[in-house]
């Protein structure tokens, strides 16, 4: 599977943030617009965790996935 280098530094920050996962306006504010993050996903490298942080309040945090681990690895 073939990364482009933006995807390579997405992924990398999507696997530095762990199990928190990161929020679409922190990606996009590092310059990773919705459609590359949607591709991600639809590709199986990442995945869209929703989570309700206050009682009316629902987040969306963007996570990698074992299959992105495992690209980003053989990506080097």
């Amino acid at each position: 599977m073939t990364l482009s280098a933006d995807k390579r530094c997405a992924l990398a920050m999507l696997a530095s943030a762990e199990r928190n996962g990161v929020t679409q306006p922190l990606l996009a504010a590092h310059g990773f617009d919705a459609s590359m993050i949607a591709e991600l996903v639809g590709r199986g490298l990442a995945m869209i965790a929703h989570e309700k942080a206050l009682a009316s309040i629902n987040v969306a945090h963007v996570r990698i996935t074992e299959t992105g681990c495992a690209a980003l690895a053989a990506a080097g």
